[in-house]
């Protein structure tokens, strides 16, 4: 008789997952880099990279620096924009039996809206609202960094959103939790955190920034221990669910984020050491799970013995 396996399976707001496992934007691209290496439909879902309007060039190089536990970016969203994604990279993921994360991101409210209504007309299964990246001066931080800002640009792209509304959250605020609560109540299905941590890298010799834009998002294993905290933090503030990330490598830190409150984890920097990082996360998962006496993911989340 064979040994059953456990069910790895997850709902986010109505979005169904074959896995807690996503691939983190601005990580993963549009997939087609990381399909050389596995089948993407192995995958829970893909958050695409950071898509706005118009063609976006990003930060002047160098935009990658390698810190000793992690990795420094400040690629500052280049992208070949929203309506190049649906003409070119949707109809490439579809090949796969996985779910598509748009990442939605503009300068403006209006452009917040616009980016929403188009996307929820888009072949993709969620959209996420990027109001947290750190290496753009107008747009994400301007509303990511206050409730007050959250709230407007939520309730507003909410009234044309058609499909599961996720949005990812900064780190760089005294109170995650505050923020969490805002996009909640201003009509957030879910919330998706941490983005990167902002920092900085100098070269002694030259006395000068390693990065072009002087500071970048910090992201790895440097970071976990925070993400951890605040996902801890922001599950226990809120009703929604919440997709956890920073610094995962290994199945077993898949299913602590689980433990913390986790619905759902997204992998980015750890893909960049070990292009099957995704698929050995799940595997690593897997295994935990028949170790530990657990059949089914949902037994795991919020599971903190406190």
């Amino acid at each position: 008789m064979m040994e059953k396996k456990v069910d790895l399976s997850v709902n986010i707001a109505g979005l169904g997952l074959k896995n807690p496992v996503i691939a983190a934007s601005g990580t993963f691209g549009f997939g087609r880099e990381y399909s050389a290496f596995f089948d993407l439909s192995m995958l829970g879902g893909i958050a695409v990279k950071g898509l706005t309007l118009k063609p976006r060039k990003g930060n002047p190089p160098p935009r990658i620096a390698e810190t000793p536990a992690g990795i420094l970016n400040s690629v500052g969203l280049q992208n070949p924009g929203v309506h190049a994604f649906i003409k070119d990279e949707i109809p490439f993921l579809r090949r796969y039996d996985t779910a598509i994360i748009a990442n939605a991101s503009g300068n403006t409210v209006e452009e917040y809206e616009e980016m929403v209504r188009i996307l929820s007309d888009a072949d993709v299964d969620a959209i996420e609202l990027n109001l947290s990246c750190p290496n753009v001066k107008e747009g994400c931080m301007v509303f990511g960094s206050t409730a007050s800002g959250i709230e407007q640009v939520v309730s507003r792209v909410r009234k044309s959103c058609k499909k599961p509304l996720i949005v990812k959250l900064t780190p760089n605020v005294t109170d995650i939790s505050e923020l969490a609560r805002a996009a909640e109540a201003a009509g957030a299905d879910a919330v998706s955190l941490i983005n990167t941590l902002l920092g900085m890298a100098i070269d002694a010799k030259t006395r000068r920034p390693v990065l072009g834009n002087i500071t970048g998002g910090l992201s790895g294993p440097a970071v976990k221990p925070i993400a951890l905290r605040m996902v801890y933090e922001v599950s226990r503030a809120i009703k929604i669910p919440v997709i956890g990330m920073g610094g995962i490598t290994t199945g077993t830190d898949v299913a602590e984020f689980l433990l913390a409150g986790a619905s759902a984890v997204m992998i980015g920097t750890a893909g960049f050491v070990n292009p099957y990082a995704w698929v050995e996360a799940i595997d690593g998962l897997e295994q935990y799970m028949a170790e530990n006496g657990f059949s089914s993911v949902s037994e795991l989340i919020g599971g903190l013995i406190v």
